[in-house]
């Protein structure tokens, strides 16, 4: 049984853009402000932007020759090795799943403050377990539930931002000062983290009405992003006290208390569940589908392979990602240590994309000769300055913050052992499944004929 062939540019874009649309991105935004000397913000969030399309364009070329749920793991395997592909996209399922436990606690302190006598948990677990369900019915509901509150949002953080800016009258203290070198080298590194995972739409390829939706929809994503995020950020520290903002987890609900009072912080209460649930939302469904295709692949256990034969889902692969995703976010809750996963994603990603950009230039030349719907244009110079730039930016965090290594080198050993150890049991599990049942087959087949 195979997917269902349903979701047009509008949800792909709502897709790629919603994963990245995180109540943690507000957290992230006011630590790229810090890195920078006066109002300049929204220069390192529009250079990460634009370094973020040289990733979007090369993933765009990787799709198109590749169009599968299997996504990055398969284009890491042709470009390079089985293991390696494995090893990678397999740690970066797990930084995505921590993105959300981030977001649950941002979402927790935001909730706790506007209705402390209710648990967080019970907000956490409500809005995982909609969600939850509407992806178990189908990728068109789920996609047209993340039309709604992605576009919403955007809109909404624009309106902010415009009304914030009428209250200065547009006058910004600095606007072009970064201060030195290495703040700015630092604020566009973690500005990338602001679009972490627009590219996990890719695993929905099997699913799309046109094959060309993917790369058209990743690029549109990132530069809504790139604006809105430029506005919103540059519009709340121009607004707000830096101090109170650097030291809260909840730097946006301070930021709307401070421009509408009241009014504003029941809109930014709505706008973070929104946030929140996005994420949650497009979470579920590319990871899931990156699970299934996994799983299908013998990479994972066999469960997780199975489809809804009503709502042509992988509703197993949904509810494991429920219960992990569950799981982090109660994890983070007890530990606060949100921050160090807003880092580890920002380093995460730029190894991803570095790899991309390595990805594209190895396939030209190991497989020529393969129809690519997209191509890159100027030969290697995007995919070369995207790897480039991403290897920079990937060893700017690791300088900045050493647990960031410490913790990836660490889930580098951990999925290295299951691809070593575990995968091998598991293709050995099914071969031996496969083999057991040729026998039955042509017992089955000789009874049949008999019976004719």
């Amino acid at each position: 049984m195979q997917l269902k062939k349903v979701l047009t540019l509008r949800t792909i874009v709502a897709t790629s853009a919603g994963l990245t649309l995180s109540s943690s991105t507000f957290v992230a935004a006011v630590q790229v402000a810090g890195f920078l000397a006066g109002d300049a913000a929204w220069l390192a969030i529009l250079t990460g932007g634009l370094l973020c399309t040289t990733a979007a364009l090369c993933f765009g070329e990787l799709n198109g020759m590749t169009p599968s749920a299997a996504g990055i793991r398969l284009y890491f395997s042709r470009a390079f090795n089985d293991q390696l592909a494995l090893i990678v996209s397999m740690l970066y399922m797990v930084v995505i799943m921590g993105v959300i436990g981030a977001e649950s606690y941002v979402l927790a302190q935001v909730l706790n403050e506007v209705w402390p006598v209710v648990p967080a948990l019970v907000w956490i677990l409500t809005m995982f377990s909609i969600v939850t369900a509407l992806n178990v019915l189908g990728v068109k509901i789920a996609g047209g539930f993340q039309n709604v509150l992605t576009y919403g949002l955007l809109l909404s953080m624009l309106a902010f931002a415009f009304i914030a800016l009428v209250k200065v009258n547009f006058q910004l203290t600095t606007p072009l000062g970064t201060g030195n070198a290495v703040g700015l080298v630092n604020a566009v590194a973690l500005g990338v983290f602001l679009f972490v995972g627009f590219e996990w739409v890719t695993p929905l390829a099997e699913e799309v009405t046109h094959h060309r939706i993917v790369s058209r929809g990743m690029l549109l994503a990132i530069g809504i992003l790139s604006v809105t995020y430029a506005l919103f950020t540059v519009a709340m520290t121009a607004t707000t006290p830096r101090e109170a903002l650097a030291g809260s987890p909840i730097p946006h609900l301070l930021f709307a208390r401070s421009i509408l009072g009241d009014a504003g912080v029941a809109w930014m209460v709505v706008i973070t569940l929104a946030a929140s649930i996005t994420t949650f939302n497009a979470g579920l469904i590319s990871v899931s589908r990156f699970v299934y295709s996994s799983a299908r692949e013998h990479v994972l256990p066999p469960v997780f392979s199975k489809i809804s034969i009503r709502f042509f889902t992988p509703w197993t692969a949904v509810l494991a990602i429920f219960i992990i995703g569950l799981a982090i976010s109660i994890a983070v809750l007890v530990t606060h240590r949100y921050l160090v996963l807003v880092n580890i994603a920002a380093a995460m990603e730029s190894i991803i994309y570095a790899l991309a950009g390595l990805a594209v230039i190895r396939l030209r030349k190991k497989m020529p000769e393969v129809d690519r719907p997209y191509r890159i244009p100027g030969n290697y110079i995007i995919p070369g300055i995207c790897a480039l730039m991403f290897t920079v930016l990937a060893l700017a965090v690791f300088v900045s913050f050493p647990i960031v290594l410490l913790y990836i080198a660490l889930g580098l050993l951990i999925c290295t052992w299951y691809v070593n150890v575990v995968v091998p049991e598991l293709k050995r599990r099914y071969q031996a499944q496969k083999a057991a049942a040729k026998p039955r087959r042509r017992l089955m087949a000789r009874e049949s004929s008999k019976s004719d």
